[in-house]
């Protein structure tokens, strides 16, 4: 291990090693640097414990579990559907249309819309002046007369409503 770190190119060799093999045969140095290796490889790991270190809980499973990184994909898609379906009178979790139904945790609490599940129906049937996006949504009225979303597609966007409604609406970002 130390040869390997102390003679790791030919440009460190001269700094590092007390000979230098050159076709084929071995010279020494004229000014060779005496190293203790035991001493170097210690200052080594304790130069470079910390940043790999770092680097491997970094990319551990354990920091980032699966459903971590499902979720996270979850929140990144229900954040496209509202880019997509949303936004338009929703733009920041606010409302163009009804400003009291806005989709910040008091309004939504207050509406009697503060769970995922309520958000879920809600888009699905619709209320009051919002329209239906479910693919089985009646009465027709009720429905919006775009296209349609599958039930996934609205889990995702009510998951996503919530998530951000939890935050405070800090951004609808799909980078």
């Amino acid at each position: 291990m130390s040869l390997l770190l102390s003679c790791a190119s030919a440009r460190t060799s001269n700094l590092f090693c007390s000979s230098q093999k050159v076709n084929g045969r071995e010279r020494d140095l004229k000014y060779p640097i005496p190293l203790n290796h035991n001493k170097d490889l210690n200052f080594l790991i304790k130069k470079l414990a910390p940043p790999l270190t770092a680097v491997l809980l970094a990319v551990s499973p354990f920091c980032f579990p699966p459903e971590y990184l499902a979720q996270t994909l979850d929140i990144q898609r229900g954040a496209t559907l509202f880019n997509r379906a949303c936004i338009g009178c929703h733009d920041t979790g606010g409302n163009i249309i009804q400003p009291g139904a806005t989709l910040f945790t008091k309004d939504l609490e207050r509406n009697g819309v503060d769970t995922e599940e309520e958000i879920y129906r809600v888009t699905y049937f619709g209320k009051g002046r919002m329209p239906g996006f479910g693919e089985k949504c009646t009465p027709r009225g009720q429905c919006t007369f775009g296209p349609r979303l599958q039930d996934e597609e609205i889990k995702l966007l009510a998951e996503f409503v919530k998530f951000q409604a939890d935050q405070g609406w800090p951004n609808v970002s799909t980078d």
